[in-house]
């Protein structure tokens, strides 16, 4: 008879150790999540962002993801996930993927500007349903900036890329936050009176009003979030917007944002995140949660270096919602948006 070769206690198929995985993230995910930040703290510190352990552990929670929550599940997608929700949930009720600094796609030296590898249209088309517009005000129109740096690209196009994708999904929609960015140039309007013409031009698309709306009245509508004052524009009005964690009670709407955004310590950033995290979850009533998972670290004169801190914290994002698959989250804009992590957001709705 021929012998049997026995098996070595390492010799675990490739679907077997997904499965292991699997329990382990379940069982762990938070604490895991510390621990990566921790390590990424650690290196930040020292020497960078990135080390051994973060990128070695990272990228076993970012390829396993996926199978954790699929793309497209049971009739939804990426590009049609809201329209599988009831007309009735308040847009405050549910867990939003987002991309902050949306339009920032270049940077003349790396690591000082660029906020997405993705276009807008990309954004969308993979779940994203908060975009962080920043646009500076020149020659009465706007373009989107990164502080001073141009990002080849005009708000109109913005707004024809975000119309387009209504059209072809109508039970989606966008909440659009619209910063001034960096220095007025050659302008005769004020910045209220200049988007007051795009919403003309672009009548229809739009969500002007204060509250936060149920999905009924928000679908196929550019909900627009407001950081700059204004008096005649309306929408849901977020022009008190301060540093780090903080509320602001309108007479329509309640918000209640997280955006530390200089880091110096990235565990730091994200223990923040998770207290964020843990409040919307539990939190009644129909406030807004905004917690942004993005930020620089400051190095020498305060140049700022953005992944060093989205590295980290987008481990600490995969990491949070393997374990955590359910609940209300709020929005969520991140550097460097991707599906998995997009995917792992949006599912936690159903």
């Amino acid at each position: 008879m021929k012998a049997t070769r026995p098996v070595s206690e390492h010799a675990v198929c490739p679907a077997m150790r997904v499965n292991l995985l699997k329990k382990l993230l379940r069982t762990v995910g938070y604490s895991l999540s510390l621990l990566l930040l921790a390590a990424a703290s650690y290196n930040c510190n020292a020497h960078d962002a990135e080390s051994d352990v973060l990128h070695t552990v990272g990228s076993i929670i970012h390829t396993t993801a996926a199978p954790l929550n699929a793309f497209k599940i049971a009739g939804r997608s990426p590009e049609n996930w809201m329209g599988a929700l009831p007309d009735s949930v308040n847009l405050s009720q549910l867990s939003i993927p987002g991309s902050h600094d949306a339009g920032a796609c270049y940077e003349p030296v790396a690591g000082i500007a660029k906020c997405q590898n993705l276009s807008i249209a990309a954004q969308l088309n993979i779940g994203v349903r908060f975009l962080d517009i920043r646009c500076r005000h020149v020659k009465n129109g706007f373009v989107i900036n990164h502080g001073p740096f141009y990002q080849n690209l005009y708000f109109a196009e913005v707004i024809n890329t975000c119309a387009a994708f209504l059209r072809n999904h109508p039970g989606e929609s966008i909440v659009m936050s619209i910063k001034e960015e960096y220095r007025a140039d050659g302008c005769t309007h004020s910045f209220e009176q200049t988007f007051a013409n795009y919403v003309r031009q672009y009548p229809g698309i739009w969500y002007l009003g204060e509250n936060v709306p149920a999905l009924k009245e928000a679908r196929g509508k550019i909900v627009l979030l407001r950081r700059f004052a204004a008096g005649n524009v309306k929408g849901i009005d977020a022009s008190e917007w301060k540093k780090s964690t903080f509320s602001i009670d309108g007479k329509q709407a309640s918000l209640r944002i997280e955006d530390d955004y200089v880091v110096a310590n990235p565990q730091h950033k994200w223990k923040s995140m998770c207290t964020f995290f843990d409040e919307a979850r539990t939190a009644k009533g129909n406030t807004l949660y905004i917690g942004f998972a993005s930020g620089y670290k400051p190095l020498l004169f305060s140049i700022p270096n953005i992944t060093a801190v989205s590295k980290a914290i987008n481990n600490g994002i995969a990491a949070y919602f393997t374990a955590n698959t359910k609940g209300r989250f709020g929005i969520i804009p991140m550097d460097f948006a991707d599906p998995s992590r997009v995917s792992l957001i949006f599912n936690t709705n159903f």
